[in-house]
């Protein structure tokens, strides 16, 4: 059993490569983890996890992550990604993680996921504090990626 992931942070970039799966290694490593193993989860941040600005991850390691991504070899495509973390008010509450990714502006992937943690709040029948937020945006010149995640990290 994995233990429970202590703190976190949001990420997010875009780049381009000569294929899609190059623009998307290369768009991890501008958001910060593209030299660890990705290992994907749904959207349930733990309890009592804070939020710090910077991870520092050893390479290779097994990171829990909560992802949107989308590649796109159509030149001239806007493609964007956002991740959004819901806080709620109440000491030790867990929080929720919401992903989006598609053909849109990066301003409509964040309302995207900022609605989605709203949604979620209310069908769990919480109050909802706080809505942090990031993404990215790019336009595709050849084969282009974007990705935004929220890491979740041991002390």
């Amino acid at each position: 059993m994995m233990p429970t992931p202590e703190i976190y942070t949001l990420v997010a970039a875009a780049a381009e490569g000569e294929r899609e799966l190059t623009a998307f290694d290369q768009a991890l490593l501008k958001a910060g983890v593209g030299n660890v193993n990705l290992i994907r989860v749904s959207s349930i941040l733990p309890p009592d996890a804070q939020f710090i600005d910077n991870l520092e991850l050893p390479p290779g390691s097994l990171l829990p992550i909560a992802y949107g991504s989308i590649s796109s070899s159509e030149p001239g495509a806007v493609i964007s990604a956002a991740v959004a973390v819901g806080i709620g008010p109440e000491r030790n509450g867990y929080g929720v993680i919401m992903e989006f990714a598609g053909y849109c502006t990066q301003g409509e992937a964040e309302r995207e996921v900022k609605e989605m943690v709203t949604e979620a709040f209310q069908y769990r029948g919480r109050e909802l504090k706080e809505i942090y937020a990031i993404g990215a945006e790019h336009r595709v010149l050849r084969c282009g990626c974007v990705f935004a995640g929220v890491p979740l990290w041991y002390r």
